[in-house]
């Protein structure tokens, strides 16, 4: 299983922006380095009033494909 490790940091107008489908896909590097890209509902559980903040863990399987999400701090 692959996984990549991202802080992030998204205003709520920006994730609403994102959700309403504006772009429905997030793009930032992990810690490593990586370019990254993934759908922003799976960050829903964590959206607060003003926004997304934390470091989080983002699993895939072997081809690619998302497994889970993980809030690190």
């Amino acid at each position: 299983m692959n996984e990549i490790i991202v802080d992030l940091r998204i205003s709520s107008d920006e994730y609403l922006k994102l959700y309403r489908g504006h772009s429905c896909m997030v793009s930032t590097r992990a810690r490593d380095g990586r370019r990254v890209h993934f759908p922003a509902n799976i960050l829903r559980p964590w959206v607060l009033h003003d926004g997304i903040r934390g470091c989080f863990r983002i699993r895939f399987t072997a081809d690619g494909k998302f497994q889970d999400i993980q809030r690190l701090s």
